[in-house]
């Protein structure tokens, strides 16, 4: 692998990071603010929200724009969009700057998944984009946690400073390690191309629609299940990342060796099988103690592992369908996944409110064999649609 894509994966790591870097502080934070918890929350929804707006429209304003500019840029705005979070003075102002970041990292994703692609022989395009992707991973590992570590150290402002920090070592990385990557040509016949990007940009909606029914209610559903709370449940999400490491292993080998279609309807069988897990677990399946914790980790483990493996072979796709069109279809493809997690967290929190978590499940199944069955009447098509 070209060392540079790993220097690529830097920026992801950053906007990760960046994105949750508050999760463990919200009540301290809605205290200082003078707001509910519930209204500190609604930070990472304007994220969210923005990023999945904002990603097209940028794309298609700098698309012609070299790739290496355009991630600086965004590395740089969040730089200093970060530190203005640092001292925002009240919650309204927050909400406006955590929005604007949330644009931010919608151009920032498919520039850096596009540059890889670039770094790369055609072979190893899966691989590259599983690698950038992969810096996500290690926000939800390193990143995320340390800005815990800091806010609960010195305060909640220090996280946005924090985020700063890691935005300052990935723009550094970026301008000194990688080379300049021109945008591709002018794209002609943007019907064919809609034509195909859409199925695979519905893929990627279902499988995050499928994953964040349960993701979103993690903590809930894991107290149902085991009876642990607080702290306790942070040890159980350490497996979403490692299940995430594995997925994008054995999404990008798959899109390497032309077997991502299987793959694909693997992971969303996947999806249903660790959503029956959960269920499985809240209907009282497994003794209490050691063998429902184990089978908890396993549902949380296939999950994350199905999502992970099912986005590099879409991503690849995208690149090897559309040439000319990358930067486009990544941020609407990343539009669709910020969409897919809002279907996610309205759809279980519609279960878990009016019916029961077991119907969040089972929600979060149906999802899931639906996105299975797209992929199916669909992939072929779009494959040959693609060839021609």
């Amino acid at each position: 692998m070209n060392p540079r894509v790993f220097v690529l994966a830097l920026s992801t790591f950053s906007f990760g990071s960046s994105a949750f870097i508050f999760a463990g502080l919200l009540e301290s934070m809605a205290v200082d603010l003078g707001v509910s918890t519930g209204a500190v929350g609604q930070l990472q929804t304007a994220y969210v929200l923005t990023s999945a707006l904002a990603g097209p429209p940028l794309a298609m304003l700098l698309g012609r724009r070299e790739r290496k500019a355009v991630l600086l840029t965004a590395l740089g705005a969040a730089v200093v969009f970060s530190l203005f979070c640092m001292f925002a003075a009240n919650f309204s102002q927050l909400l406006v700057l955590r929005a604007i970041l949330g644009g931010i990292a919608a151009l920032a994703g498919p520039a850096a998944s596009t540059m890889a692609a670039s770094l790369v022989p055609p072979e190893r395009r899966g691989s590259a984009m599983a690698t950038v992707m992969g810096g996500m991973t290690i926000a939800f590992l390193l990143g995320i946690p340390l800005g815990s570590v800091v806010g609960a150290a010195f305060g909640w402002r220090s996280t946005f400073a924090l985020s700063a920090l890691l935005s300052v070592i990935a723009f550094a990385a970026v301008a000194v390690f990688i080379p300049r990557v021109e945008a591709p040509a002018p794209v002609r016949g943007g019907k064919l191309a809609i034509g195909v990007a859409a199925p695979l940009w519905a893929a990627t909606f279902l499988a995050f629609g499928a994953n964040m029914t349960i993701s979103t209610y993690i903590a809930p559903i894991i107290r149902l299940q085991t009876g642990i709370t607080g702290a306790g449940v942070g040890a159980f999400q350490l497996v979403i990342g490692v299940g995430s490491f594995v997925g994008l292993w054995l999404g990008g080998r798959s899109a390497d060796r032309g077997k991502g279609g299987l793959s694909v309807a693997l992971g969303f069988l996947a999806l249903a099988v660790g959503a029956g897990l959960h269920e499985l677990e809240l209907l009282g399946g497994a003794p209490e103690g050691a063998a429902t914790y184990a089978v908890v980790c396993l549902a949380i483990l296939i999950a994350a592992t199905a999502l992970f493996s099912i986005m590099p072979v879409v991503q690849t796709r995208l690149v090897e369908a559309l040439p000319t069109a990358a930067p486009m279809a990544l941020a609407l493809n990343g539009s669709a996944a910020s969409f897919g997690q809002g279907l996610g967290g309205g759809l279980g929190g519609a279960m878990l409110t009016n019916y029961s978590a077991p119907a969040l499940t089972t929600a979060a199944m149906a999802v899931a064999v639906i996105g299975a069955i797209f992929w199916a009447a669909t992939s072929g098509r779009v494959k040959q649609v693609a060839a021609a």
